[in-house]
């Protein structure tokens, strides 16, 4: 049990670095972090329709993991003897 434990400690803190990287690329609605920088990453890929909209499915995955991982872990926690 502790070796699942550890395993879905770390996906946690991998997608949550990858999560917060996907979200501050997103195109923001006028200045954000993104412009604030150049936005040299994310006009490469947002230059067109298809990468911003990969990105966000990329996105939504990473999240569906993350919120996947989280109850994991809780069921782990609250099962385990």
């Amino acid at each position: 049990m502790e070796i699942l434990n550890t395993i879905l400690w770390v996906v946690l803190v991998l997608s949550s670095l990858l999560l917060l990287g996907l979200v501050l690329i997103h195109r923001g609605r006028g200045g954000g972090i993104t412009d604030m920088f150049g936005g040299g990453i994310a006009s490469g890929i947002q230059s067109s329709a298809v990468g911003e909209r990969n990105l966000t499915r990329m996105t939504w995955t990473v999240a569906i993991v993350w919120g996947a991982t989280v109850v994991l872990l809780g069921l782990v926690a609250r099962f385990s003897v």
